[in-house]
């Protein structure tokens, strides 16, 4: 009769339970996660028209229809910027399979 040591037992138990618990976990996924690129226009820094040296009341009225404009497009691509920030967790949590941050 071959003796028996108490440690074979103990390690076949330790190597039971890792690979049992190692079978309860999901499966690690192979897709990688959703990248969105920002748009160009979402990155360039925004234009301002500024005044010649000796401004006249034309140049002021065109500098101010120019700022008008500028602003409304650098509003715009800001807003382009803030939805694809917000959309790309969004989409991620989609192909997760999860509802939202606190899924």
């Amino acid at each position: 009769m071959t003796p028996t040591f108490p440690w074979n037992t103990a390690a076949l138990i330790a190597c039971a339970a890792m690979t049992a618990s190692c079978a309860g976990s999901p499966p690690i996924s192979a897709v990688a996660p959703v990248r969105l690129i920002l748009p160009e226009a979402a990155t360039r820094p925004c234009a301002l028209a500024i005044l010649p040296p000796d401004p006249t009341a034309g140049d002021l009225d065109a500098a101010y229809a120019q700022r008008g404009a500028q602003i409304v497009a650098c509003d715009g691509a800001r807003r382009l910027a803030v939805e694809t920030l917000l959309a790309e967790p969004a989409m991620q949590d989609a192909q997760a399979g999860r509802n939202g941050p606190l899924d």
